[in-house]
């Protein structure tokens, strides 16, 4: 079973326009609303995979409620606890002229102590007996800063390896419970780290404590850095849409490869395919199956310099930097 976690999960509003310009209406050529956060969509591409993912997660009021009669439609199991806060909205602009999108996240509700002390104990339920758990997004306001890192302790000691798509504090703060994949994209493990270089950022997050990084550079593909080996993987041609769910598609191959347990060459092949079949689709958590079904069979996948050997050499150029501070 895997298990994924959104802690603030959003209704997702996404409105098609011609062409995004400033100071300027627009007529919206079609309107989408559905149940959203990272783990959410993730949950998506998971069951369009052919698992039967949980669903667990803070939601509250009656956008809280909306997510829930949405997430029932589609049939993917759920278990999320209730709290007194509204959940958010998030609102995506997309071109249809070139797939590029503006997003506007709302924070999500005000969380206290106590409904996050009964989340935990939930979680720690939720997660006995499966083989993988995903923990996307941020967090919503009052949740503490080691949040990620609790549920991370706890999915391990039920044991269940860790998939972590988070950044800024959130990202920084799980490192030392031993997260098992880390997915930045480029900029947020530059933030992480204060490394423009990937490989030294993906070195300097494995010296902090997670595993394996797999950092995204978007129409570039992957880059992997595990304690067997790295590689890199790409995709044989570049789609125009919308990119907002690949990042989702990609946790999502990485998930169900874990649970396979397949190699990572495997695994990225999946990742980058699924990415890209994503691109297409005007909402996250949709994938083209005929694009997944044409690219996975054409995704380029490249074994570079080993990773502890190259980690000897990247280490050092991070500590010439100053990281921000975790």
């Amino acid at each position: 079973m895997i298990v994924t976690v959104t802690l603030n999960a959003a209704l997702d509003v996404t409105w098609e326009v011609s062409d995004l310009r400033p100071r300027t209406s627009h007529r919206v050529l079609a309107a989408h609303e559905r149940p959203g956060g990272k783990g959410i969509n993730v949950a998506r591409v998971l069951a369009f995979l052919g698992h039967a993912p949980l669903a667990t997660g803070l939601t509250g009021g009656p956008t809280g409620r909306l997510i829930h009669d949405g997430l029932r439609s589609t049939g993917i199991r759920t278990s999320f606890v209730t709290v007194a806060g509204e959940s958010r909205r998030t609102v995506g602009i997309v071109s249809r002229n070139d797939g590029d999108a503006t997003v506007f996240n709302g924070l999500g509700p005000d969380v206290t102590a106590t409904e996050w002390a009964s989340f935990v104990g939930h979680f720690a339920t939720a997660v006995r007996g499966a083989s993988v758990v995903v923990l996307s997004g941020s967090t919503p306001p009052g949740l503490p800063a080691d949040a990620y890192a609790v549920l991370i302790r706890t999915a391990a000691a039920e044991g269940a390896l860790t998939v972590l798509d988070a950044s800024g504090p959130a990202l920084t703060a799980a490192l030392a419970a031993g997260p098992d994949v880390v997915k930045p994209n480029a900029a947020e493990l530059a933030e992480a780290t204060g490394c423009d270089d990937p490989w030294a950022a993906a070195a300097e997050l494995r010296r902090r404590g997670a595993r394996t990084v797999v950092a995204s550079a978007g129409p570039d593909g992957l880059l992997a850095v595990t304690p067997s080996g790295a590689w890199r993987a790409a995709p044989p041609e570049l789609l125009s849409g919308n990119p907002t769910g690949a990042g989702d598609a990609c946790v999502a191959a990485i998930a169900s490869g874990l649970a396979a347990r397949a190699a990572w060459p495997d695994i990225l092949r999946e990742a980058v395919a699924l990415s890209a079949a994503a691109v297409p689709c005007a909402v996250a958590g949709e994938v083209d199956a005929s694009v997944y079904a044409q690219f996975r069979q054409q995704v380029r996948v490249d074994e570079l310099v080993p990773a502890r050997r190259r980690d000897a050499t990247a280490s050092t150029a991070c500590t010439t930097r100053t990281a921000p501070a975790t």
